[in-house]
């Protein structure tokens, strides 16, 4: 390693706020997914979709996104960021150029839920790792929370343009500004993504130990990482805590129409993404004060509580207010958000950053799956039911166990030589 005064960190130095900005701009468009609940609020009713067939392209779309987390995280680690970012607008583009041009379920799941879902997953694969890389681990939580914070604020703009565009022009224009749109800002963003060069050290990184003998391994391979349980306690955290704030996102246009007899549900959906945004950059900030698992605990607890409080909003009560209503929305907003900060400062900090993309990649598929089963579970329940109860009961209930596994959680003790 060199020191901060070497001529690769002296020439490089300046480039980690711009590496930082440019992720969060590539988030800012990407977030388009958290929109859902607004974008399936404008399928006319002459196309004769239900509940479920409205679940489907957004459930298919946060499964598809978790999977290509690995494949991306690895090209991401091998071949740089900018080449798979640009990958990702082509593919979230054309995706939603494709849905744009149909009317069916189907149309949808293969545009919006497929190609678009990989283009998520390519291009929020590359947004963090360039960026936390030029920062000492002391910045992990804050910087990471930045960039991600850009998927959750997204919808402070695409919810209600979403809203307008399908008022004013109909769904299928809407659809297709969006995929014209985003193609073009995420491969010009993509090409700001440059990493520092291998042998860069932040400035305010301690001075490494010198001491021989037995010492922590700092970087785990993918395969070394899938053999410590830490992982899979991660991942069912992870699960849990994206699920139930996936589910609420994906049908909060629907909730706020049937439990509140709210029509502005854009609103609620917009200022869902501020809490959301908003979370991601106070979660990560306090989990390098307070630690990581402390911060968990805290984000799963106060999300139950807030479904728990959902699932008794009644049109006319003191809940369906919409004030209180809408800091409801951004609580829950928030918590959830909370998860895309932490879980990526936990997997830097427990396996390192040699292969972070690829192992971040392997973590982020519970979110991919939390986020597919619950989903579909609301739309099912609801088709069953007309009413959301049983899915806000589950959810609860799996944000307590999260909670309590959280207490278990440690960092792995793998030693080498040094």
């Amino acid at each position: 390693m060199t020191n901060t005064n070497s001529p690769n960190s002296i020439a490089m130095k300046n480039r980690g706020p711009t590496v930082t900005l440019a992720g969060l701009g590539i988030n800012l468009a990407l977030g388009v997914l958290y929109t859902w609940s607004v974008i399936s609020k404008g399928v006319p009713a002459e196309w004769n979709w239900t509940e479920t067939d409205k679940s489907l392209p957004y459930a298919v779309a946060c499964l598809v996104f978790c999977l290509i987390m690995v494949p991306a995280g690895l090209m991401q680690d091998r071949i740089g960021p900018r080449i798979v970012a640009s990958i990702g607008g082509l593919l979230v583009g054309a995706g939603l150029i494709l849905a744009s041009r149909t009317t069916s379920p189907i149309g949808y799941v293969i545009g919006f839920g497929v190609l678009a879902g990989a283009g998520f997953g390519f291009g929020y694969a590359s947004a963090t790792p360039p960026a936390v890389k030029w920062f000492p681990a002391a910045k992990t939580g804050l910087i990471a929370g930045l960039v991600v914070s850009g998927f959750g604020l997204a919808s402070v703009y695409t919810a209600p343009l979403a809203n307008w565009l399908t008022k004013t022009y109909g769904m299928p224009t809407m659809v297709m500004a969006f995929g014209i749109g985003f193609l073009i800002i995420v491969i010009g963003l993509a090409q700001l993504l440059i990493p520092p060069p291998p042998d860069y050290v932040p400035a305010g990184t301690p001075p490494a130990s010198a001491k021989a003998g037995p010492a922590k391994k700092d970087n785990f391979s993918p395969g070394e990482m899938l053999r410590t349980p830490q992982f899979y306690v991660l991942w069912f955290t992870y699960a849990c805590g994206a699920g139930a704030g996936l589910m609420i996102i994906g049908k909060l246009a629907k909730i706020a129409q049937d439990q509140a007899g709210l029509s502005l549900g854009f609103v609620l959906v917009a200022v869902l993404a501020v809490g959301n945004g908003a979370g991601r950059i106070i979660a990560g900030t306090l989990s390098d004060k307070i630690g990581r698992k402390a911060a968990l605990l805290l984000f799963f607890c106060l999300q139950a509580v807030c479904i728990l409080l959902l699932s008794v909003t009644r049109e006319g009560g003191f809940l369906a207010q919409t004030p209180v209503l809408a800091l409801l929305s951004a609580l829950v907003g928030a918590n959830y958000g909370a998860n895309l900060a932490l879980f990526p400062s936990i997997t830097k900090d427990f396996f390192g950053l040699k292969n972070f993309g690829v192992n971040y990649g392997l973590v982020f598929t519970a979110w991919g799956l939390g986020g597919f089963m619950l989903a579909l579970l609301a739309g099912k329940v609801y088709d069953a039911t007309k009413a959301f109860t049983f899915a806000y009961y589950c959810s609860a209930g799996l944000l307590i166990a999260a909670a309590v596994v959280t207490l278990f959680v440690k960092p792995p003790h793998h030693q080498e030589t040094a």
